[in-house]
């Protein structure tokens, strides 16, 4: 007998979405059955309409534990997840302190998350001057990945690295077969904003600036032979460069963000409170840059949707444009305000499904996530993809309830998360792990 069935007129699978009962023992999906299959199980629910999904990967996450618990914390961001049907998130090496640069640091990660996720995490490594040889041993404990900036990362325990340094990064990484993820955004190009308002902090980080970064970064690609991931993509000049990159066969992927899909600069010189919850680097360009990105996000040269979750304390956001903290707080909000903006231009649920966990899961080699499949684990999330919303702070689980999605009415209302086919509730019950994991 299974522990619990599941039965969706609208379940979300690799084939598409249709009714279906999915079937769960031990915490793993056992078989996917017709929706009025008999079926012998321990507990049942029919959800009826609402969709059954399976748990988002979302792997750019900044949890900020150890050393910035204050800014965010494991217990706090993990329950965000969990009510905004991530399942899985991953873990970026910065901005905690101190950053997960060598097996020390990694070890502190790990330490500060025991015993208090609610759902599953992962972790990225860092690459930064003078760490080439952490890279691999980084490697051999299991983090997913590298990440570098090519730029100021705003903190200085996290430098941004030469042309040289990413260069001997990339040859490293290459040569056991990593991945590097990469802040793209080019130093030369930026300035200081001429005032505290946004439309002078976007001029101040032209996409001009990601083009050159991103061109960089695939020229590396090429010489070395690294994996290479472009993070948080905002500039829709950047695609065709990586449409070329892509075609010539080389392993340059991209990503973007919520924010990059649903808002746009006109948005932020709107009265909010506070104007500078829409401060984030890349910033949030304009409307016919908005519509370019779906475009690459369609054809499949962006191939993620993850949050980019960068949350601070409200201090550090307080101020102008000029001054305040860069980052947004979303991780609870990703899947309501992307399913909004992609049905209304024509996008179905298996879309969005395929963005924010088939292929994040994908990215990182996450073992036994992003789909409801036989094997995997039983990671499954009830969404109601017609019910609306309006995003009130108070209801939002991240440490600090800053967001520009204040406010706005969005649909789809997450009803139920399951990790490994139990209920996410208050105790925690998430795991550490590992990309040595096998599948």
């Amino acid at each position: 007998m299974d522990d619990l069935l599941i039965r969706s007129r609208r379940a979300v699978l690799p084939d598409g979405e249709r009714p279906a009962a999915v079937s769960v023992r031990d915490g793993r999906i056992t078989a996917i059955s017709a929706h009025d299959a008999a079926a012998r199980a321990a507990a049942s629910v029919d959800l009826g309409d609402v969709a059954l999904l399976p748990g988002l990967v979302d792997t750019h996450v900044h949890i900020n534990e150890p050393g910035r618990a204050e800014w965010e914390g494991f217990a706090t961001a993990t329950r965000a997840a969990a009510a905004g049907g991530v399942t899985t998130l991953v873990d970026m090496p910065l901005n905690s302190l101190p950053p997960t640069v060598d097996p020390a640091a990694l070890a502190a990660k790990r330490r500060a998350a025991e015993g208090v996720c609610a759902v599953d995490v992962g972790f990225w490594g860092g690459a930064v001057p003078g760490n080439v040889p952490s890279l691999r041993p980084l490697h051999d404990l299991g983090v997913f990945g590298f990440k570098c900036f090519t730029s100021d990362s705003g903190v200085p325990e996290f430098p941004p690295l030469t042309v040289e340094e990413m260069r001997a990064a990339f040859r490293e990484i290459a040569s056991f077969g990593g991945l590097v993820i990469v802040h793209a955004e080019d130093p030369a190009s930026l300035a200081p904003p001429s005032a505290g308002d946004y439309p002078a902090f976007l001029a101040s980080r032209p996409p001009s600036a990601e083009r050159a970064a991103v061109e960089r970064v695939v020229r590396l690609a090429e010489e070395t032979g690294v994996r290479a991931h472009i993070l948080h993509l905002s500039a829709a000049d950047c695609l065709d460069v990586l449409v070329k990159a892509q075609a010539d066969g080389l392993p340059v992927t991209a990503e973007t963000c919520p924010h990059y899909l649903t808002l746009c600069a006109a948005d932020a010189t709107e009265p909010r409170s506070p104007a500078t919850a829409f401060k984030c680097c890349p910033p949030i360009r304009d409307e016919a840059n908005r519509d370019l990105l779906w475009q690459g996000l369609a054809s499949g040269v962006i191939s993620c949707v993850v949050t980019d979750h960068s949350p601070c304390t409200p201090e550090l956001k307080r101020g102008d444009f000029a001054t305040a903290w860069g980052g947004v707080s979303s991780l609870q909000l990703g899947l309501p305000a992307v399913w909004t903006a992609a049905r209304e231009r024509g996008h179905g649920l298996s879309s969005v499904v395929r963005w924010m966990s088939e292929a994040p899961a994908g990215l990182a080699a996450v073992p036994r996530k992003g789909g409801i499949v036989v094997g995997n684990d039983a990671d499954l999330v009830a969404f109601a993809p017609d019910e609306t919303f309006t995003v009130d702070p108070a209801a939002l689980h991240h440490r600090h309830p800053v967001t520009p999605y204040e406010g706005r009415t969005l649909t789809g209302v997450v009803q139920a998360t399951w990790l490994r086919g139990t209920l996410v509730a208050d105790a925690p019950a998430g795991r550490l792990l590992s990309r040595s994991e096998t599948r």
